[in-house]
């Protein structure tokens, strides 16, 4: 009996330490959306890594951290940022609970969008390491759209297929 306790303190023990690391990562992404929305360079570029990644919604979008700052900074400078918002996110760790991977689905300008990516624990902060920022596509819709991109995307396709 007395193990059986013990082992569902350690089980709620776990769990109630997973949430908390949840409810940080949360805040962490939270915060990085709002930092950009309140055009806080910055705030909104402490958040990463230095080694971070960011991928946009365009297929030419895959940027290190330096090429990403880069092109944001003229946006954060005239303050025309971008501004998402959460409608609901999925969380996951790995085994030694300092890496986590994470979906989002945004409210954001372009309707709405799905960000997917990883932080790692540095310390006591989460950062985000790789992040990717796509457009939802209803599946009706998907025909129309591949329209649209083909006369551009073809040409990038025939590029990247002589590398």
């Amino acid at each position: 009996m007395k193990k059986s306790i013990l082992f569902l303190l350690v089980i709620a023990s776990f769990a109630n330490a997973q949430n908390a690391e949840k409810d940080k990562i949360n805040q962490t992404l939270d915060t990085w959306h709002k930092a950009a929305a309140d055009v806080k360079f910055d705030a909104y570029f402490n958040v990463m890594t230095e080694d971070a990644i960011y991928i946009g919604t365009d297929a030419t979008e895959n940027w290190i951290k330096p090429d990403f700052k880069a092109w944001a900074k003229p946006y954060f400078d005239k303050g025309t940022t971008w501004n998402f918002i959460a409608l609901e996110r999925n969380i996951f760790f790995d085994k030694s609970g300092k890496m986590a991977w994470f979906d989002e689905l945004l409210n954001t300008q372009m309707k709405i969008c799905r960000g997917s990516g990883v932080l790692v624990k540095v310390g006591k902060e989460w950062k985000i390491q790789h992040y990717v920022l796509s457009m939802t596509i209803p599946n009706d819709e998907v025909d129309a759209i591949v329209k649209i991109k083909a006369p551009i995307e073809d040409i990038l396709i025939a590029k990247l297929q002589k590398k």
